[in-house]
């Protein structure tokens, strides 16, 4: 029998929030390097918009009002510029490699 994990306790993060059920994708797309997705987390009824550069790993996280979602979607720069105090800056991690 495994032993528990810290991830066993809480499998989903949102926003800094436990979520014990599955985050759901409402919609997907790539534009140049940025992938861009809409996803719901059905646990404490939040919308998210999740931008990230597919070659870096860089982007951000911003909740959503239901109302704006697909222009969010739509224009996810427009969005968080609007937003912009609200939005958790993901950074890729790096390793410098000395060779």
């Amino acid at each position: 029998m495994k032993g528990k994990t810290a991830n066993d306790e809480c499998p989903w993060r949102a926003m800094d929030e436990c979520v014990s059920a599955p985050t759901r994708e409402l919609a997907q797309r790539l534009s140049g390097k940025d992938e861009v997705l809409l996803l719901w987390h059905p646990e404490i009824d939040r919308v998210e918009l999740s931008v990230s550069d597919v070659t870096t790993g860089e982007g951000f996280h911003i909740p959503v009002e239901p109302g704006t979602a697909m222009d969010a979607f739509h224009h996810p720069y427009a969005y968080a510029a609007r937003h912009e105090s609200a939005y958790h800056l993901v950074r890729a991690e790096t390793t410098i490699v000395d060779g």
